[in-house]
């Protein structure tokens, strides 16, 4: 079975990965996803790459210590994240998807649009989302 926990760090994002965590521990055979997704280009300094792949590394040590397989990834391919990560998903067969939602306005939902909401529609897979 193959999870992936989009993951940026966040507390719905770590909550995600706990849940993973769990439905990981119920299946022996067991790989976990955790990625984050870059647009890449100017827009990242060396600082913010530095910065996800610290966090990327705590989320691999979280998983390790409950001796669940694990692959870490940063994804910078000039998608925005909703598209990378469902992408990401159809490619490696994922059979399930691991979000953290947090509330946007509707002005910001409008301008940024959501990426839980893209990958909710569009995953090729169930989707859990997690506050």
């Amino acid at each position: 079975m193959k999870l992936l926990v989009a993951y940026n760090g966040s507390p719905p994002s770590q909550r995600a990965l706990e849940l993973a965590c769990e439905k990981a521990k119920a299946n022996a055979d067991a790989l976990v996803y955790v990625v984050t997704s870059m647009e890449g280009g100017s827009n990242e300094t060396l600082e913010d790459i530095q910065a996800v792949e610290e966090k990327l590394e705590r989320a691999k040590d979280y998983l390790l210590q409950s001796h669940i397989s694990c692959e870490t990834l940063q994804l910078a391919r000039g998608l925005t994240p909703g598209e990378d990560l469902v992408k990401f998903a159809e490619d490696n067969g994922v059979d399930h998807i691991f979000i953290g939602i947090e509330k946007k306005s509707r002005t910001r939902k409008l301008l940024l649009g959501s990426t839980a909401q893209f990958i909710i529609l569009r995953g090729p897979c169930p989707v859990t989302t997690t506050k």
